[in-house]
């Protein structure tokens, strides 16, 4: 099974990336996910189900450890091929 994850983190800052964000950013990008998608109000990776249920629960530690007060998160199954 694929999987789809979309995140953020808050509080945001829009002067420069706090560390809570960069954290979950660090764990996205070193993850062993596909199609991984960074930006300033979302974020977004896919992969395997396992990969991506192993990387979020490493976000949502790191992201909490790191500062956030809030965390949203949404997974979603896809089908092979769809994007």
């Amino acid at each position: 099974m694929r999987l789809r994850v979309e995140f953020t983190t808050e509080p945001f800052d829009l002067d420069e990336a706090p560390a809570h964000a960069l954290a979950a950013r660090e764990v996205i990008q070193v993850a062993e996910l596909d199609a991984v998608d960074v930006g300033p109000f979302g974020n977004t990776a896919e992969g395997d189900a396992d990969a991506v249920l192993t990387a979020v629960d490493a976000l949502l530690r790191r992201s909490l450890d790191a500062g956030a007060t809030r965390v949203s998160l949404q997974v979603n199954v896809i089908g092979e091929g769809e994007k």
